[in-house]
């Protein structure tokens, strides 16, 4: 009876769940939707119950749809979304809903207070960096000083691969890798509780065991194999964070490599070979230990990516929506071939991306959306290139960002919904001058959370083994002159931001 591998991934816009065979390919793949909730300005939040629900939903789904059965299940893994902070009982139910990742803006007041207590310096010290959206710790301070009730009945503070992970094993662990990056200063760099600044977030008992990504959180137990169809006894790997399974995925394996996944939003991971430090100056992250042994990484993402196009798509191609929906090509297919007629540098119209604020490398929530340069003669066909555009911008200035430092990644690879836009890939390449590497469209987050899977229960050996399983991906190669015109965009890119922040921030 052949051996399966069943990796779930949790999304911002929908649970993916995927079934891969021992030829590490894919034999059966199913998604469920869903939204996540906005419901005041600059809070993202999500009822994790729903993904335990749809967890069940999709392994069942998945093993009717390989004609298999739950025994023929070798291993589980699970990623969620960013890293989410998720206070739960001692039954694993959620006290409220999940505080999403660094679009969740909530915890900037509480920010901005450990910033006038310890001053710069202080906080550099505290969390290796400016905190910023992306600390869960604040948020877990957002729930201690604003909700005190739910704060007193939290028996652990969850991320979601987290919350995944204890459903299925009632056991409470955390990817190392997400308890290091995100989570400090709870937790310290070697991975253990911090007992001199913990205490100001949460109590040591309140947090979850950190360990290697692979390995096993524990088994499926009764209860949970009753409610998701897999056999009781099945291992499931600790888990991590969306990017991470799809970077692993996308074959994120060796230090040199810039992982950039292209979904919603926009999130890259740079491994490297060295611990590298937070610089204030430029808002340059440093790095942190990753998944892969002995290797480090320096990660940051944009907002809005494939969210920006959504919302060119809403406004400007409604037309071209309702003829999908009679059966004609994609939307987005339409919009590709408009963006593909313009030229580099979309006739002079530059779009920041920042309808949902920003992460790196600018931190700042309060950002704002701008199209820049319009004039009469500008179709939407200028507006769906400089879309695209925009997000590339964003990613050429975090190139940038790198070689300030010394850094030149030696390989980029592309994963995501966006790799099957053919005029971004080549934008992309164009902008950053230098080859890109797009991986086969099933390399998604789930079919890494499969593969990592085989490496927990003993499938593979470890990640060099996965290196030379996964297939190879393809190669998008770059025109320098267009190059040479993005770079002058580029310049401007980054000086519109400057010039209109401080107007952005007086906008209501």
């Amino acid at each position: 009876m052949e051996k399966l591998l069943l990796g779930v991934d949790v999304g911002t816009h929908e649970t993916k769940g995927m079934l891969i065979n021992e030829q590490f390919r894919p034999v059966a793949e199913y998604a469920l939707p869903h939204e996540i909730e906005n419901p005041q300005p600059g809070f993202y939040e999500m009822d994790a119950e729903i993904w335990w629900s749809e967890f069940c939903s999709i392994s069942k789904k998945l093993l009717e749809k390989a004609g298999a059965v739950p025994e023929q299940i070798a291993g589980v893994g699970v990623s969620v979304m960013g890293c989410n902070c998720i206070p739960v009982d001692e039954f694993c139910r959620p006290l409220r809903k999940a505080i999403l990742y660094g679009i969740d803006a909530r915890s900037a007041p509480q920010i901005e207070a450990l910033i006038r207590e310890l001053g710069e310096s202080g906080v550099i010290e505290m969390f290796g960096h400016m905190p910023h959206s992306d600390d869960v710790a604040t948020k877990i301070l957002w729930v201690r000083e604003e909700e005190p009730e739910i704060f007193g009945k939290t028996y652990k503070f969850l991320t979601g691969s987290s919350y995944m992970a204890a459903k299925l094993t009632g056991n409470y662990t955390i990817d190392s890798y997400l308890a290091k990056a995100a989570f400090r200063p709870v937790y310290k760099n070697d991975g253990s509780y911090d007992e001199k600044s913990g205490p100001r977030f949460c109590r040591k008992d309140q947090m979850p065991l950190p360990q290697n990504v692979t390995d096993l959180a524990g088994k499926i137990t009764p209860q949970a194999a009753a409610e998701c169809g897999l056999a009781a006894g099945t291992p499931v790997i600790t888990g991590t964070g969306d990017s991470t399974a799809e970077s692993i995925a996308g074959g994120l394996l060796t230090p040199g490599t810039l992982f950039v996944q292209f979904g919603s939003t926009l999130f890259y991971v740079y491994c490297v070979d060295k611990e590298l430090a937070f610089c204030a100056s430029d808002n340059f992250p440093g790095s942190s230990v990753f998944t892969i042994p002995g290797s480090y990484a320096v990660m940051g993402g944009t907002n809005c990516a494939g969210a920006l196009t959504t919302w060119v798509k809403n406004l400007y191609y409604s037309d071209a929506a309702a003829d999908e929906l009679a059966g004609g090509p994609s939307a987005y297919q339409v919009m590709a071939g408009d963006a593909a007629l313009a030229e580099p540098g979309s006739s002079g119209l530059i779009i920041l991306p920042y309808l949902y604020g920003e992460r790196s490398p600018i931190h700042d929530p309060q950002a704002r959306g701008v199209m820049f340069g319009l004039t009469g003669e500008h179709t939407r066909r200028d507006i769906s290139r400089a879309a695209l555009e925009g997000v590339a911008y964003s990613l050429g200035s975090h190139l940038k960002l790198f070689a300030a430092h010394g850094l030149k990644p030696s390989e980029i690879v592309i994963a995501g919904g966006g790799t099957r836009n053919n005029t971004w890939m080549k934008i992309v390449a164009d902008v950053c001058g230098m080859e890109i590497k797009t991986a086969q469209d099933y390399q998604t987050a789930s079919y890494g959370d499969a593969c990592m899977a085989a490496i927990g229960c003993g499938m593979l050996k470890d990640f060099q083994d996965l290196k030379e399983t996964i297939p190879k991906p393809r190669s998008v190669r770059p025109d320098m002159e267009a190059h040479r015109i993005y770079m002058k965009y580029l310049d401007l890119y980054e000086e519109l931001y400057r010039n209109t922040a401080s107007l952005m921030h007086r906008l209501p």
